[in-house]
């Protein structure tokens, strides 16, 4: 097999065969996705099933914090984790420009596989297509994935309710500042990085613990805090009054913001969710959130105050109230 990516590697023929088998199945192989067959079979209890799918272009492919492989791992089985399921299985399609050095795909490839390793799921089906040169940019990747839930659960963005508290599980805007920094060739010397991880253990322990009290999940990805909540009090027909002295960000974060003349409430979080809870228990929430490795600095933001129609609003440190309204204009390039 060659160092690169040809377009032969996408023809159906020997040479996709040669990818698949001597690449992908020599670092995602299990009995499932050994048969190489078009669809497949999966065995399961009896019970709600929770499917959604991504794709995944982000530029550069490595980044401080993660890559491509681990953005499309982790960013699947957080959908999933926001409807309460539990991941079982992922699809993973490649889209493979001509040129593509195989050590980089390996590389891609190897780190899907310790990702799904560490969230016990598996990569069960799949699919890979190569495009000529200039037609794509290396890699681009969409994930499937299927999860669990209990029979009988139900959370939803229609479900918060005046008296809420709002839960953010960790810092916000490490994601988005990572990649722009990045793309822009901006050297902060810092520790910033992606906050990329899977969420669905935290978001088991949480309901776990108080099942009844969680109303809304939501991961706060491309639009940021901002925007999801705004889905949320829009979907919900409430207000949702945030306090900015309790929302937690990096230092670093906000003076690369201040730098670059971003605003963290919109930009992108990979590894970090948004909880509407029941007053009673946002403290037990926590408390468990911050049990884990992905809700260690989990904080109470804000409140669900009232029946409007959807809108969020932050009080300042100085005592002043500013309309948070959703993401317009241009939106950020290949974050994810």
């Amino acid at each position: 097999m060659s160092d690169y990516i040809r377009i032969d590697h996408g023809s159906g023929g020997v040479a996709s065969q040669e990818l698949i088998k001597d690449l992908i199945i020599k670092h995602l192989g299990n009995p499932l996705l050994n048969r190489l067959e078009d669809a497949a079979v999966i065995n399961h209890q009896a019970g709600p099933i929770a499917m959604s799918t991504d794709s995944y272009v982000v530029d550069p492919l490595f980044f401080p914090g993660g890559d491509i492989g681990t953005l499309a791992v982790h960013g699947t089985i957080n959908d999933l984790a926001m409807q309460g399921a539990q991941p079982r299985c992922l699809s993973l399609a490649l889209i493979l420009e001509e040129g593509l050095n195989l050590k980089v795909l390996e590389r891609i490839i190897i780190s899907i596989k310790n990702c799904c390793d560490n969230c016990q799921t598996e990569i069960v089906t799949g699919d890979t297509k190569v495009v000529p040169r200039g037609m794509a940019d290396k890699i681009f990747i969409n994930t499937t994935g299927i999860g669990f839930l209990p029979a009988d659960f139900h959370i939803s963005p229609s479900m918060a309710k005046e008296g809420d508290n709002v839960i953010l599980s960790g810092s916000m805007g490490d994601h988005g500042i990572t990649i722009m920094t990045n793309q822009a060739g901006i050297n902060l010397d810092s520790r910033i990085k992606s906050d990329s991880q899977p969420l669905h253990r935290m978001i088991a322990g949480i309901l776990n613990e108080a099942p009844e009290a969680v109303h809304s999940l939501r991961d706060p990805t491309r639009g940021g805090v901002a925007t999801s909540l705004n889905e949320i009090a829009e979907a919900s027909s409430v207000h949702i009054e945030l306090i900015e002295g309790l929302i937690p960000i990096q230092d670093e974060v906000k003076a690369a913001c201040e730098i670059l003349g971003l605003d963290p409430f919109y930009l992108a979080n990979e590894g970090k969710c948004l909880a509407i809870v029941d007053k009673d228990q946002s403290q037990a929430i926590v408390q468990a959130m911050q049990q884990t490795e992905a809700g260690r600095d989990a904080a109470i933001i804000g409140t669900v105050t009232e029946c409007a129609n959807g809108r969020v609003s932050l009080k300042t440190k100085i005592g002043g109230n500013r309309i948070i309204p959703p993401l317009t204009g241009e939106p950020l390039p290949r974050i994810c």
